[in-house]
């Protein structure tokens, strides 16, 4: 008998109406329920998941640092250890492959003697997924948006771009510029296909997206080139959130019918200058990608400002 078999007849009913994601584990880690909000958040079926343990290809929950929670520090295998509730903000794998950041909040689950016979964890999307939606329906309107991507187009880019630096002329606000190119993309078409190849391209997409900041704009620059332009930034800042991006990307991954597909991405990113216009900027941004390329690729190379002019 399960634990969900244990409680009164409207308790899946209620849960399956929460908005917070919930799925409950026994002892080994085996999932024995898995909410409507569990399939919408993560992608995958309760169909598909009972049964398995959530680390079999389901969630293999990361830290900031990319840290696989499965393999060492897990908060739910703690608290089935301990007993003792936890809250972290991790990052779970989503069924299309991109990483969902989420709120975790873990309670252990006890028999009539107090034992300790399993855990539940709530997860809640803990992006900005309200505001992405009317960026997106901004965009649709102004034909600003990379039909594939649904990312802001080139030309949208350029104009974020321009404003941006107006900003940093009137009121110094300095932004940064990230130039994003998947690594070994063109192998990925060549032995998968294009389908598969959008579909990495739409992994990539979501999580920059989910995982950027909602003041920050991410766009398709072409084929599998992306720039982000991040805004009020240091060269701390700017440095942290890149390598944060490369992390998540080499830890996603999309599970096709020729097993799972991961990919890394070579990253430039630099500040803007009062010098720079917008194609400066990107350019210089572009540079340093190629650098991360030529040195060994899934790698951050950034300069801190400008090159002089002479």
């Amino acid at each position: 008998m399960t634990i969900l078999e244990k409680s009164p007849p409207s308790y899946k009913e209620i849960l399956d109406h929460l908005y917070e994601g919930v799925y409950f584990v026994d002892r080994e880690g085996h999932i024995t329920y898995w909410n409507l909000a569990a399939e919408r958040i993560t992608g995958f079926a309760a169909a598909k998941v009972i049964g398995s343990r959530c680390s079999d290809n389901i969630l293999t929950h990361v830290d900031a640092e990319g840290k696989r929670l499965c393999l060492e520090g897990c908060p739910l295998a703690k608290t089935i250890r301990d007993g003792v509730p936890r809250e972290a903000e991790l990052f779970l794998h989503h069924r299309a492959g991109h990483r969902v950041p989420v709120l975790v909040r873990i309670s252990p689950l006890r028999d009539a003697t107090g034992a300790v016979i399993g855990a539940v964890e709530l997860f809640s999307d803990n992006s900005a997924k309200k505001a992405m939606a009317e960026r997106v329906e901004e965009l649709e309107a102004l034909a600003l948006l990379d039909p594939l991507t649904k990312l802001a187009n080139r030309r949208y880019i350029q104009m974020a771009l321009e404003n941006s630096l107006q900003e940093l002329k009137r009121h110094g606000w300095t932004s940064g510029v990230i130039f994003l190119d998947i690594d070994s993309f063109k192998q990925i078409n060549d032995t998968y296909g294009h389908q598969v190849g959008d579909q990495i391209l739409l992994m990539v997409a979501n999580t920059l997206t989910l995982n950027s900041r909602p003041f920050d704009l991410f766009g398709r620059w072409g084929g599998e080139e992306f720039v982000g332009l991040l805004r009020n930034v240091d060269e701390t800042t700017l440095g942290s959130l890149a390598e944060r991006f490369r992390v998540l990307l080499e830890g996603a991954y999309l599970y096709t019918s020729h097993g799972p597909i991961r990919v890394t991405a070579s990253i430039g990113a630099t500040l803007t200058s009062v010098e720079d216009n917008w194609e400066e900027a990107v350019k210089r941004a572009d540079r340093l990608m190629y650098l991360s390329k030529q040195a060994g690729k899934n790698r951050v190379t950034m300069n801190a400002r400008a090159e002089p002019r002479y």
